[in-house]
């Protein structure tokens, strides 16, 4: 039987669980429910569709994100401010920063590595989680594709799992199934997975990232938070060797290196030959890559942001974004002052694994100075500060922090006094 065969059989199978799109958001989802939805790049874009059209019949309706990426306008009201729908965000995406900034949204600070807990534990409930997947194969089993992370965890401990299944998005392997059995509707689909760019690094970006690259060893293991000079890293690896990967996100980057022989992972030290992770943000060029690939396993957030897991890495190097240090070391990714901004995500779990990992190396990076806009006027302001400022969250603490790197170089404040770091 042909892979596209036993894909309608399993459909077929299951075809009293088709729906409408608008069957699927009004009998699954009612007034005052918490819904997750898949977050990144691979939202549910019909479901959310439907939902946003359909927010009128559905007040007082929370929205569970990790990241959203969604171009779609679900952060305004249908109708009136009654229908505004109540947004909750574990990392704050571009979209939904003003709505928090007024009050409209929320912002839960948690780290990655421990969201899934408060779903299994039944510390926080959700009624609907809308996902999309892959198709199913032969066995049953769609592929959660590009994003696993919470999604996983969530719908396996949502009241009702509500699918879009697409052709599109990539059979993704690992710990990255969910069976038909455990969909309780589903639509079809056709539409193109949502794609991410960074943007080309400038001279400052480029800079820095030279600096990470001349801390890399080879046979390293390698992690990059999300950020344009995390991923402006990779484009200096070139002339590395046997590199491997263990991080929650990479993007088209790694790709390059592992076209290039640089990432082969043949010397980690566990998941061995694998590209470990917990979703990708890219380009289709990535998703090809990812898609029914042996050499890259997907894990849900729980498991591979564990410290412990990723500390059993030799050379584990932790690469990631900050918005301000403070001279002592106190390291702040989440907040401009009052005004959150992005998140925690896997940062402190990567920070402390690689601090385990033998001969492992936590690396922050920042440029110098932000532009900024007040009273009208642009000025350049230091982010590298003797304080921080009033109201910024401290998310590597200084007692974690390691290697600093800017574009004027690498500054190593563990185990230095606060009266050496200053």
């Amino acid at each position: 039987m042909s892979e596209k065969k036993e894909n309608l059989y399993y459909l077929n199978k299951y075809r009293d669980k088709e729906v409408s799109v608008d069957e699927a958001i009004r009998e699954f989802i009612k007034p005052a429910d918490r819904i997750f939805i898949d977050s990144g790049c691979a939202e549910p874009i019909d479901l959310t569709k439907k939902l946003i059209e359909l927010s009128p019949d559905l007040p007082d309706v929370e929205i569970l994100h990790f990241l959203s990426l969604s171009d779609l306008d679900y952060y305004e009201p249908a109708g009136g401010i009654e229908d505004l729908f109540r947004h909750n965000a574990f990392f704050i995406g571009k979209s939904l920063r003003k709505y928090i900034r007024e009050g409209q949204a929320d912002y839960t600070p948690m780290l990655l590595s421990e969201i899934p807990k408060i779903f299994k534990t039944g510390q926080m409930h959700v009624d609907a989680a809308l996902i999309q997947v892959s198709p199913p194969d032969k066995y049953g089993f769609c592929s959660f594709g590009i994003n696993v992370d919470i999604v996983k965890p969530i719908a396996e401990a949502a009241k009702k799992v509500i699918a879009e299944i697409n052709p599109n998005m990539p059979r993704t392997l690992g710990d990255s199934f969910i069976h038909m059995d455990d969909i309780d509707g589903f639509i079809q689909s056709n539409h193109d997975i949502i794609e991410f760019s960074y943007g080309e690094p400038d001279d400052a970006a480029r800079q820095i990232a030279k600096y990470v690259a001349s801390l890399i060893e080879d046979e390293s293991t390698i992690q990059m938070g999300i950020g344009q000079i995390p991923n402006a890293v990779t484009q200096e690896l070139m002339d590395k060797k046997d590199l491997g990967v263990h991080s929650e996100v990479f993007s088209d980057g790694i790709v390059d290196l592992v076209e290039a022989g640089v990432v082969t992972c043949r010397k980690k030290t566990i998941h061995k030959d694998k590209i470990i992770c917990s979703f990708v943000m890219g380009s289709r060029r990535l998703y090809d890559f990812v898609d029914d690939n042996p050499m890259v396993e997907f894990h849900p957030c729980d498991y591979c942001n564990d410290p412990y897991i990723i500390s059993q890495n030799k050379k584990q190097v932790a690469i990631n974004a900050a918005l301000s240090v403070d001279l002592t070391g106190q390291v702040n990714s989440d907040s401009i002052g009052y005004r959150f901004y992005s998140g925690i995500g896997g940062q402190v779990d990567f920070v402390r694994g690689a601090a385990r990992s033998i001969n492992g190396k936590p690396i922050m990076v920042l440029k110098s100075t932000a532009t900024i806009y007040e009273d009208g006027e642009e000025k350049v302001v230091s982010r590298i500060v003797p304080y921080l400022q009033p109201g910024s969250g401290v998310v590597v603490t200084r007692g974690d922090v390691h290697y600093v790197v800017t574009e004027w170089g690498i500054a190593y404040l563990y185990g230095k006094s606060v009266r050496e770091r200053v």
